[in-house]
């Protein structure tokens, strides 16, 4: 392990390894918690869901830049990345239920923009917020 931690390179790539195995994890859980196939409706132009969804991957990986940051041990910010992506979540259902008068899935897979920015600025925005409480 030394070798590893020893040398930048290898440790990039560490890190870089494990961020992209917890992004596909979590976008994979994101796709069973949303009423639409996330890599479908961007495949046929939807661009709410192409806005939703890379305001996710932009606040994951906002999250495990934090977390890096802040940790020396590799399972610590798994940890704390994982933390964060779960009060991301919890986000997400906040402002699901912030918005009685219209589902913000239904208005996503619908094509609302609008719906969409929202939903990524939220992802984003609350990246940074949560990234700095882990730090």
């Amino acid at each position: 392990m030394e070798l590893i931690w020893g040398n930048l390179y290898l440790q990039s790539l560490a890190y870089y390894s494990v961020v992209v195995l917890c992004m596909i994890v979590y976008l994979a859980v994101f796709e069973l918690l949303t009423s639409y196939k996330n890599w479908v409706e961007i495949k046929k132009g939807n661009l709410a869901v192409a806005l939703a969804t890379g305001g996710k991957i932009f606040g994951i990986a906002n999250l495990f830049r934090f977390s890096i940051n802040h940790n020396e041990v590799l399972l610590d910010t798994i940890i704390h990345g994982t933390y964060g992506f779960v009060l991301l979540l919890l986000g997400y259902f906040i402002f699901e239920f912030l918005t009685p008068s219209f589902k913000i899935d239904n208005e996503i897979k619908e094509g609302n923009t609008a719906v969409g920015f929202i939903s990524a600025v939220i992802s984003i925005g609350l990246s940074f917020v949560l990234g700095a409480s882990l730090s």
